[in-house]
């Protein structure tokens, strides 16, 4: 889907089983800055575009160190949690995340680029890319740590990450040719707000925490981030928000004996430096063992490619309509490329389109930021700068994504559709909330099987319902929005269409269940059955329209 000249209203073909009312009008008031934009950037067949922007600069420099906490963090739990040694992960782990940041970025540069000259406009902008953040933490802990508890051999435990990441991309690239079909029937409301439990949860909160245990650090942070990307207030010198959010941060962190000199001396004598090499070797180990790893590589390939949905929605919201299989063939194939040079982290499209071009980035600043990354990677520089850079003056420029991408979702639909975007928001609320119980029940050497759902559940911890509620968030997510977004427009027949595929997900298990699997989930397949039943018998009671008749014509 493209425009030919300028924004217009999306018409989408639907199936006759869909059309017991008229199709969804999409609501495009937000992008009549966009239209304002086109009327302003037309120009004669001599026109040409910026490589860069001074808008570039700002998004750049937020952008980059948005991926920077992730590739920070991801290091630290391949050294910590895995136990791979540093020497593979700064010397082949990490460039072969480089790499794949590098060409990724530049693919979104180009296709940012044509869409551009397409549409003869300069404010389009690039979609980011880089490392999940859902996944780092999945392949980690559910992937390869439970290998390497087993087997106590990290590199084994490497290898099926491998093969996971592999898995990964592969199902993201068939997905490619079913995506744009469920974009063109999916509700916005239930794609915006899936990707806005997601920014919340997985982005917003874990930032939000790490800011507050040192608030005198990260609150000036988001003051400067906060006035310079929601306000019209200008730095002297126009000086990147972004960077001197940094600067402040950091500057506060060594003034206040936050930071440690021994440990800046010790990172820097680690350096180390390494260009990206094939490891097909240690990817076709992990791939003779697949069978356990498809439990969780099959639904989250089904995650990616949602994911990637609403993020490509998110950014047609904000004025910029990708092609969504031109956007999934390449998250799938840089998990891919990643993997077969030792990545198990699957980089895709990033949540954030909309912050990014409110700073102003346009086609340049995404490969920029790629490339910088990129560069550290080969350069074994993510140790050193982990001693150098206060976590708590990085990560409010993620806490910045999760506010706009949770207001996006409620602005970009109408009114009466917030309700279907609360609703697609709440699977992602329970998988969070799942995660910390879980996580906080291991450090104290138990789990909830352990415990038990009775004495959990009389502390008030409703486990087993958060559970089945949150597996399978996203596209969990995308169901219950799309129901309910049916719903409030009186597509009873519709909504009960969408309730038989989700009785259908949650019966295989890719939803509200925590393994895939045949009768996966029965009772939660029997209660969306029984939803269904009450949108049919709703569908009789609406009237069916009065014939009216045409006027004859009248000849001369």
């Amino acid at each position: 889907m493209a425009f030919s000249v300028g924004p217009r209203r999306r018409t989408t073909s639907w199936p006759r089983w869909l059309r017991s009312s008229p199709p969804r009008q999409v609501d495009r008031t937000e992008h009549d800055h966009g239209r304002q934009g086109l009327t302003r950037c037309r120009l004669s067949s001599s026109f040409t575009l910026p490589w860069w922007t001074k808008g570039d600069t700002n998004a750049f420099f937020g952008l980059g160190f948005n991926i920077l906490v992730n590739v920070l963090t991801l290091t630290t739990l391949s050294i910590a949690v895995v136990g791979i040694p540093g020497s593979d992960v700064l010397g082949t782990l990490l460039p072969a995340l480089g790499i794949a940041l590098i060409l990724g970025n530049l693919y979104y540069m180009v296709l940012a680029r044509r869409l551009a000259k397409r549409e003869n406009r300069t404010d389009v902008t690039a979609l980011p890319y880089g490392p999940s953040v859902p996944h780092m933490f999945i392949v980690v802990f559910v992937v390869m740590l439970p290998v390497y508890l087993a087997t106590g051999d990290a590199v084994q435990a490497w290898a099926a990450g491998l093969a996971w990441a592999f898995m990964i991309g592969i199902i993201v690239m068939i997905g490619a040719f079913v995506g744009p079909y469920i974009r063109r029937i999916t509700p916005r409301a239930a794609m915006l707000g899936t990707l806005a439990g997601i920014s919340i949860t997985f982005i917003a909160m874990r930032p939000a925490a790490q800011m507050w245990e040192a608030a005198w650090i990260g609150l000036p942070v988001l003051a400067i981030i906060l006035i310079g990307f929601f306000t019209d207030v200008k730095l002297p010198g126009n000086i990147p928000v972004g960077l001197a959010a940094l600067l402040v941060g950091t500057a506060i962190g060594w003034i206040g004996g936050y930071m440690s000199v021994p440990d800046v001396t010790e990172a820097a004598s680690n350096i180390a430096i390494g260009l990206p090499d094939l490891r097909l070797d240690l990817l076709l180990d992990g791939l003779g063992n697949l069978a356990p790893l498809l439990a969780t590589a099959i639904p989250l390939g089904v995650y990616n490619f949602t994911e990637a949905m609403s993020n490509v929605e998110s950014a047609s919201a904000a004025g910029d309509n990708y092609n969504l299989r031109s956007v999934l063939l390449a998250d799938g194939f840089g998990a891919v490329v990643g993997s077969a040079f030792g990545s198990p982290f699957p980089p895709a499209v990033y949540i954030g389109h909309p912050g990014w071009k409110d700073a102003g980035g346009r086609s340049g600043y995404s490969v920029a930021s790629g490339v910088a990354i990129g560069v550290m990677c080969f350069l074994g520089l993510f140790g050193l700068l982990a001693t150098l850079l206060p976590i708590p003056a990085i990560v409010p420029i993620l806490l910045y994504i999760g506010l706009l991408i949770g207001a996006q979702a409620f602005q970009s639909v109408p009114k009466l559709h917030a309700i279907a975007v609360v609703v697609a928001l709440l699977p992602n609320l329970a998988e969070w909330a799942v995660g910390l119980i879980d996580n906080a029940l291991s450090a104290a050497g138990t789990s909830a099987t352990e415990v038990g759902s009775e004495a959990l559940g009389q502390a008030g911890v409703v486990y087993d319902g958060l559970k089945t509620f949150g597996s399978g968030a996203v596209l969990a997510g995308l169901m219950l929005g799309t129901i309910v977004t049916f719903v409030l427009d009186k597509r009873f027949l519709a909504a009960a269409t969408a309730s038989g595929v989700a009785a259908a997900l949650s019966w295989v298990g890719l939803i509200h269940s925590h393994e895939v699997g045949w009768a996966a989930n029965p009772q939660v397949a029997l209660g969306y059955l029984f939803f269904g039943l009450v949108c049919l018998a709703y569908s009789r009671l609406i009237p069916a329209p009065k014939p009216t008749t045409e006027p004859q014509p009248v000849g001369e």
